[in-house]
């Protein structure tokens, strides 16, 4: 199972989630429905006087799978499975109460693929469909020594001491990549397709805009806006931010690494 290697009993939990067997109906308030499309699964954000109800379905049009209960901190949640796909509910609930828990901890869950090569984690960005997973696989393929840590939800942090760090998580999309590993990150790279090879360092606000976009973030919550904005500011302070313009060939992969290696 995608949760099995990273099983710890070990330190302080961030967040409790508790599978109840049925709830109470309470007056919820709409603050957001995603709006992502086919494909995509659709989540209703409610509020309740101290927490927020979230419900879940694995593509619009579905039957709802889940409902999910959480205090204003995260920190506790209750979720109750319905019959429809219980396996992607849980897997929501508990991929949303990390996002949530830990905004003002200096962790970031990216959407986002992530090669490790020579000790160093590297991010490959992009909206869905403009090949980080194929740019990824071609670094496998050309540069040896390359191995895959996540390649759909890898979790970004900014360290106590100022540096940056990537790890594995239990979220790797279609890929079934579950590595409970972690290395510094080296670059963070946007892919963009183009007929040519070409890639360019960042400035500052470019780099922290190109972060925020694939960032699971939601701003509504103004109560952990801060921690978000704190955590990505320190890492567009430390971190090499590139957009690559590319093809998906080699020549794109090998000056890829050439810039973010060298």
């Amino acid at each position: 199972m995608n949760l099995e290697p990273f099983r710890s009993e070990e330190g302080i939990p961030l967040f409790r989630l508790q599978i109840v067997p049925d709830m109470e109906e309470i007056a919820c308030t709409r603050v957001f429905i995603t709006d992502d499309g086919p494909g995509f699964p659709e989540i209703s954000i409610d509020s309740f006087p101290g927490g927020y109800r979230f419900r879940m379905s694995s593509q619009p049009g579905r039957p709802v799978a889940a409902e999910l209960r959480t205090n204003t901190s995260f920190s506790e949640g209750q979720l109750l499975l319905f019959k429809e796909d219980p396996g992607f509910a849980l897997n929501n609930a508990l991929m949303l109460l990390f996002t949530f828990a830990s905004a003002d901890k200096g962790a970031l869950e990216m959407h986002s693929s992530v090669v490790m090569h020579d000790g160093k984690g590297y991010l490959f960005l992009g909206r869905s469909g403009t090949g980080k997973s194929t740019h990824s696989s071609l670094w496998l393929k050309h540069i040896p020594g390359t191995e895959l840590l996540n390649d759909d939800n890898p979790i970004l942090r900014l360290m106590p001491d100022g540096s940056a760090r990537v790890y594995g998580s239990p979220w790797s999309g279609k890929t079934p990549c579950y590595k409970n590993k972690d290395v510094p990150a080296g670059a963070v790279v946007r892919i963009r397709q183009a007929p040519f090879n070409k890639i360019e360092k960042l400035p500052p606000v470019e780099a922290y805009a190109s972060l925020m976009v694939s960032a699971s973030s939601f701003r509504p919550f103004r109560e952990l806006s801060d921690g978000w904005h704190r955590t990505l500011s320190g890492l567009v302070a430390v971190l090499p931010c590139y957009v690559l313009d590319c093809l998906p060939d080699q020549e794109a992969a090998q000056l890829c690494h050439k810039t973010v290696h060298g």
